[in-house]
């Protein structure tokens, strides 16, 4: 079993199959526009312009389970991706990443990368794993996607990588993709 296995809908509601994607190095990442993390978009983009001509696509995912901090529909998701972000990768249709709703392929994902914990020498590190473990200790509880942002690294076979999660910046992913495509 790999992603290609998976279907999603894009956010404009096309169903496709992520085998469409066979063969490039994917980065599966949960999104939220008003997060505190969506100062990421701005690394994830440079990501993925320095390296999408090399086999390299995001595929972004928003999601409203972690603080209401993705309200809008699909529509005005994508807009303010675009519009207040720049982004340019796919984007596909809200979902839930975590839970009994939780779509397959995050299923999938947080079964072939358990959670392994926030870095506990980064001060980011600390404060999100304290935050949860005080406020939301079921959402800390288990491999389940923890927070806005988590990002799952595909290999060109479809097969799970590394798991980032979310107080990891885009920009600490680069040295993978050197060596992944490099």
């Amino acid at each position: 079993m790999s992603v290609y296995d998976f279907q999603a809908a894009l956010i404009d509601g096309t169903l496709i199959d992520l085998s469409a994607y066979r063969g490039k190095i994917l980065l599966i990442v949960n999104l939220a526009s008003k997060c505190s993390f969506s100062r990421q978009f701005a690394g994830l983009q440079k990501l993925y312009e320095t390296w999408r001509d090399q086999g390299f696509e995001i595929l972004g995912f928003p999601c409203n389970q972690f603080n209401g901090k993705e309200p809008g529909n699909n529509g005005e998701v994508r807009e303010t991706c675009r519009r207040e972000f720049g982004v340019t990768f796919p984007l596909f249709e809200k979902i839930d990443v975590r839970g009994e709703a939780a779509h397959p392929l995050f299923q999938y994902l947080t079964e072939q990368a358990p959670f392994q914990g926030f870095a506990p020498d980064s001060a980011d590190g600390r404060w999100m794993s304290d935050f949860l473990q005080q406020k939301y200790p079921d959402i800390y509880a288990g491999n389940g996607v923890k927070w806005n942002f988590s990002k799952f690294l595909i290999g060109r076979d479809g097969q799970v990588l590394q798991r980032f999660e979310p107080t990891v910046q885009p920009e600490d992913i680069h040295p993978f993709l050197e060596r992944l495509i490099g």
